[in-house]
């Protein structure tokens, strides 16, 4: 059982977001993907493991039960990403939490630091996440797991849409996931719409700046699998910013919070522990 939300984000978006736990322990927020939700951290939001943290996760803008507008500005401007995030910390008072972003929530992590900077939250988990996102990032950072099937996903016919996801959200894993868990994967990454898939790329960003500057410890979760985001993407984090210490999943490709749940909550649980 949880607890859900309606917070006011940038621009007076309705973001819905999920909680659950120890509403007196250490507080750690959940940042999920392109075209994802929150409940894609359901296995850590009904981890036992994790039962003794405050658990936070937002639906994005876009995404799930929050607000899609259709214009898209909406999801162009980083200051409005930045912004969300800086309203679930301070509407819910989470104090110091821990920051977990995946893949595109990489993005929104150094756009809420580049705005408000790191004085609020403890630290950062980079999983699989994107730090940058241009053409140039296309082939050495970002690989085919995202651009060959963006077209199919961004598509207004539905069936190509689908098509797109589905094959999309198989190439996230490398390791079998039970048929239930899949079907509800499957059905989540289905609530984004299309144009709101597009617009989410429509971006030139780069978060160089942010990383050479980051005070706050740093976790970087990386599949060595990873065809979505590639393992060059984890290398240029950590080559980048001072902070940052990696933690690679042979195992894995682009969801390891998935893939090898147990040692991921662990090392999200040691690693919360450590900064407290």
């Amino acid at each position: 059982m949880g607890t859900s939300h309606t917070v006011k984000g940038g621009g007076g978006l309705n973001l819905n977001v999920f909680e659950t736990g120890n509403p007196d322990g250490s507080p750690i927020f959940f940042i999920h993907g392109w075209s994802q939700a929150y409940l894609c951290w359901f296995k850590q939001l009904e981890s036992r493991r994790l039962m003794n943290y405050r658990l936070v996760a937002i639906d994005n803008r876009g995404h799930g039960l929050s607000d899609a507008p259709r214009e898209t500005a909406a999801y162009t401007e980083s200051k409005l990403w930045a912004a969300d995030i800086d309203a679930v910390i301070n509407t819910l008072e989470l104090a110091k939490p821990v920051l977990v972003g995946w893949s595109y929530g990489g993005l929104i992590m150094t756009d809420y630091v580049r705005e408000y900077g790191d004085d609020q939250i403890a630290g950062i988990n980079f999983v699989c996440a994107a730090v940058r996102l241009n053409e140039a990032a296309l082939g050495p950072l970002i690989g085919p797991g995202f651009y060959e099937l963006f077209d199919a996903a961004t598509s207004n016919d539905l069936q190509t849409s689908i098509d797109g996801i589905r094959d999309f959200m198989l190439r996230c894993v490398e390791a079998k996931i039970p048929r239930d868990d899949w079907e509800r994967a499957l059905c989540w990454a289905m609530t984004a719409r299309p144009d709101v898939r597009a617009s989410l790329a429509a971006r030139d960003v780069n978060a160089d700046d942010v990383l050479a500057e980051l005070k706050v410890p740093a976790l970087v979760t990386q599949g060595r699998k990873d065809v979505t985001v590639l393992p060059a993407m984890a290398e240029h984090i950590l080559e980048t910013c001072a902070s940052a210490k990696p933690s690679w999943y042979d195992a894995s490709a682009h969801a390891p919070f998935l893939e090898e749940t147990d040692r991921f909550n662990d090392e999200l649980a040691a690693f919360t522990d450590s900064l407290n």
